[in-house]
């Protein structure tokens, strides 16, 4: 179906991508800044580029256009045309000087997009979101990412009301102004897209550290937030540094500013934002501090942290030609950020959590009606773009070519592509040159991965010839056809494998004359491909995929013996996992069976002796005891139960802890206690993530035991980690004491904004239909808003993305919800809508009585008056397919 106004919003393609007629040399922007309306004095320094003249148009959408005048001449109307759209100009020419004033009113702007206020009007301060489109809703501008432009900013305030005035680029003066008003100047001397601009002001407080680079630079760090919360930004601060540090041994990148300001904001539709010189974050990715962020929260504002640092080379340097190469930032920025993380970490761990999440939210993504390639051929709202497929898919793809490369090959290549596009917008394809010239390979046809949208299937069969003492193992690939997207190509699958044989040691690969190892890559780039090992002395078992080489599905047939041998004896961590997850699925499939070699049987043997083993990390034995989750076996089927699946999960789970026993878990418990410290090192947080896995598979075995443990957990939890994980137990079990610690809870963090977004996401996840109530109780708690994006999301985006069994009711009211609130959501933010309504993503797999519930909600939210373009492009792909 059509929905009402999708007709009016154009496709963009990339086919279409032609460079910028007009462009701008240097940006002069003043700024009067106030809460309810603030004034913006631009002076553009014009280029025509095109070979035929053409009139200039520039973005500009919501100004109130006060002034306007070319070359110093105030204009007349009948020489400029502003629709709320685009202004065009007559009479401009190469090197003609645009100046206007216009106003803007940021606390009227709920969208977040622009200039705006975060907090309230009395204490709150403004600061700005340009990315991807939000520069033209502050002046006048050719929004687009291959304009880049120096950019000088000089911003006027009230002292006492905006004391502290910031924006991207280096300090170059200040000074008082009369009646109590004073100015800030900045310079950025490095050309950047307008996306990149960035201002705040405001009542903030500051940490600071200087900083050298390792080419000598000083360097001033500070970080902002405001006064209630700057205690908590420390441990970003030492994130900071370490970011920077490891950029600079890494891939040899130094920082290039005097200073580099970071600000927190409760406010916020992204994550955060890597504006040069003037990071802006979502506080729940800069503040932490034991009492109130868990172990999983510090290691995500370490990887925050660094992934905008990161972004300085790897998008602001180097940035975008247009908005279809979004992963040539965002994708090489997840992947540098994942590096950092490992090395920091553990990074076996590391890697089963990336691949955790891509299957989580990408593989869905690829298998329903939102499914896009990594550069897509067009999109209507680019803000609808910034999906799972272009950051974690994306991260995967340049992963894949790292590996071809190896280290020493990545950095060559990375070296070369910033001495070509330093200071450019770059595309895909000046990415792969770069990579592949500087190590005499052709890497274009991986251009194929970013062009097909879908997740490739790998399928494996190994066949052993006793007499030749040979082992044949042939690999095919198909990717199932996607919207629009119906014939699908090979693409190159580096395949890394071991062999093993049947005592679980590794065998040395002769393959091809090759000198022999026992781990090899295979590049796997036709239909289907064979691979021959010779001197194999009795049938082996191959380790496939080793560290998840590619973002494929892997299909082959393992026995549970096998699976059970690589879980215990690969030495390949991630390897270890998946293997461990692959017999979990055939678990699943083989609950009810009797046979005593069945699957599940197998699975709960092993891990009941990884269990006892005292060589296993503590962390990776958490990880290896939890199956996978209910999203991810509901990919697997046809037509989707999420109520019957959640059972099943639950039953294999059960019988995983029964076998392992209540004893063994309440003694290993015990022990964990025994060691609990609010330190941050790898062997603290590793004790406490298995002190939660242990404690929630004795809850479905002893609940009256788990919940009375639960309880006193809580009650002397050191830290957030130990205290949540409790809560979660005995509000998921909807246990006896559940409703005092959820009261406490509240009570104990009613000021703390991010610990209160908890309250909210646990009491979400609550399981099966007694979630809805839940849902529509917490939405009249005074604390609750849909002004706020984290608070939506904690309550609304938890409840329909992350509780299958509570969301997807055989009735329909959870589809009913979340389409009356997307519609409330839409009118103030249209972003938060559109991300949140991706939850209906793949309703058509659902079983038929949810199925046509869910198409109902659907159809009636189609039919609302007035949906922005986010939400409209969400629902219409989603009904579409």
């Amino acid at each position: 179906m059509t929905l009402a106004n999708e007709s009016a919003i154009s496709p963009i393609r990339l086919r279409d991508y032609r460079r910028p007629a007009w462009t701008a040399h240097t940006v002069e922007l003043d700024v009067d800044l106030g809460i309810d309306a603030t004034e913006i004095t631009s002076r553009l320094t014009l280029r025509h580029d095109a070979e035929q003249p053409v009139p200039l148009r520039l973005d500009g959408e919501g100004l109130e256009l006060l002034a306007i005048s070319l070359d110093g001449r105030v204009l007349a109307p009948a020489e400029y045309h502003y629709d709320n759209s685009t202004l065009e100009v007559t009479g401009a020419r190469d090197g003609s000087v645009l100046e206007t004033r216009v106003r803007v009113h940021p606390a009227a702007n709920t969208a977040l997009e622009g200039l705006y206020l975060s907090g309230p009007r009395e204490t709150g301060f403004l600061l700005t979101q340009c990315e991807a489109e939000g520069f033209r809703h502050i002046t006048f501008f050719p929004d687009r990412p291959d304009v880049l432009a120096r950019f000088t900013v000089t911003l006027r305030a009230d002292r006492k009301r905006f004391p502290v005035l910031l924006a991207g680029g280096n300090p170059d003066g200040s000074g008082e102004l009369a009646d109590g008003r004073h100015w800030a100047r900045f310079v950025d001397p490095h050309p950047k897209p307008s996306y990149l601009f960035a201002l705040v002001a405001g009542r903030l407080e500051s940490i600071q550290r200087d900083y050298v680079t390792a080419d000598g630079r000083q360097v001033k760090l500070v970080i902002w937030s405001e006064a209630n919360v700057i205690d908590r930004c420390h441990y970003a601060l030492d994130a900071l540094e370490r970011s920077m540090r490891w950029d600079e041994r890494t891939y040899g990148r130094n920082y290039d500013l005097d200073v580099f300001h970071v600000v927190a904001t409760h406010d916020f539709n992204m994550g955060a934002m890597e504006n040069k010189g003037l990071n802006i974050f979502n506080a729940k990715y800069l503040l932490a501090d034991p009492d109130s962020s868990t172990d999983e929260e510090y290691r995500a504002v370490e990887a925050v942290v660094a992934h905008e640092y990161f972004h300085n080379w790897t998008g602001n340097r180097v940035t975008c030609r247009d908005w279809f190469q979004l992963s040539l930032k965002e994708g090489l920025t997840v992947f540098r950020e994942q590096q950092f993380s490992a090395d920091m970490n553990s990074p076996p761990l590391k890697r089963i959590e990336d691949v955790s999440l891509l299957r989580r939210t990408q593989f869905p993504e690829d298998a329903g009606p939102l499914a896009h390639p990594v550069r897509p051929a067009e999109y209507r709202e680019i803000n609808n773009f910034y999906t799972a497929t272009v950051y974690e898919k994306g991260s995967e793809l340049v992963r894949m070519l790292a590996g071809r490369l190896g280290q020493d090959g990545f950095r060559r290549g990375t070296d070369l592509y910033f001495e070509r596009h330093d200071g450019r917008a770059a595309t895909i394809e000046d990415f792969l040159a770069a990579l592949g010239d500087a190590n005499g390979i052709d890497l274009m046809p991986y251009l194929a991965w970013y062009a097909q949208s879908g997740t490739p299937r790998l399928h494996a069969k190994g066949e052993y010839n006793a007499a030749r003492r040979e082992y044949k193992l042939t690999l095919s690939q198909q990717t199932r056809a996607t919207p629009a997207q119906p014939e699908k190509l090979p693409v190159p699958i580096p395949v890394k494998l071991s062999l093993f044989d049947q005592h679980g040691k590794m065998l040395p690969l002769y393959l091809d004359g090759q000198p022999a190892e026992t781990e090899k890559v295979v590049v796997v780039d036709q239909a289907t491909q064979q691979f021959v090992f010779r001197d194999i002395p009795a049938p082996p078992i191959p380790s496939l995929l080793r560290g998840f080489s590619a973002p494929v599905v892997l299909e082959c047939n393992y026995t549970p013996a096998e699976l059970a041998l690589l879980l215990i004896h690969d030495a390949d961590g991630f390897n270890r996992w998946e293997a461990g997850q692959q017999l979990a699925i055939l678990a699943f499939d083989d609950l009810h069976g009797t046979d005593g070699s069945s699957a599940c049987k197998a699975w709960c043997d092993a891990l009941a002796a990884l269990f006892e083993s005292p060589e296993i990390d503590d962390a990776l034995l958490a990880d290896l005891l939890t199956p996978p989750g209910e999203i991810e076996f509901a990919d697997r089927q046809s037509e989707v139960d999420p109520a019957k699946i959640r059972a099943q999960r639950q039953d294999l789970q059960s019988r995983l802890a029964q076998r392992i026993g209540a004893t063994a878990l309440h003694d290993r418990y015990q022990a964990l206690c025994a060691d609990t410290s609010q330190q941050l090192d790898a062997a603290s947080q590793a004790k406490r993530r298995l002190k939660r896995r242990v404690l929630e598979l004795l809850a479905l075995i002893d609940a009256t035991q788990a919940h009375a443990l639960a309880a006193r957990q809580y009650e002397h939890a050191p830290g957030m980690t130990d205290r949540l994980a409790a809560l979660g137990v005995l509000v998921r079990d909807r246990a006896p004491q559940a409703a005092a610690f959820l009261a406490d809870f509240r009570q104990r963090y009613a000021d703390n904004p991010l610990a209160l977004d908890k309250w909210f996401t646990e009491q979400a996840k609550l399981p099966g239909d007694p979630a809805l109530a839940s849902v529509m109780a917490l939405e009249n708690d005074p604390a609750f808003t849909l002004k706020n994006p984290n608070r939506a999301r904690a309550l609304l985006g938890t409840f329909a993305s992350a509780n299958p069994s509570g969301f997807h009711r055989a009735d329909g009211a959870g589809y009913r919800l979340l389409a009356e609130r997307l519609a409330q959501l839409d009118a103030l933010n249209p972003q938060i809508a559109a991300r949140l309504a991706t939850a209906f993503n793949g309703w058509q797999r659902l079983e038929p009585v949810r199925r046509e519930a869910a198409h109902a909600a659907l159809d009636k939210l189609a039919k609302c008056d007035g949906l922005s373009p986010n939400l409209s492009e969400i629902i219409s792909n989603v009904l579409r397919h």
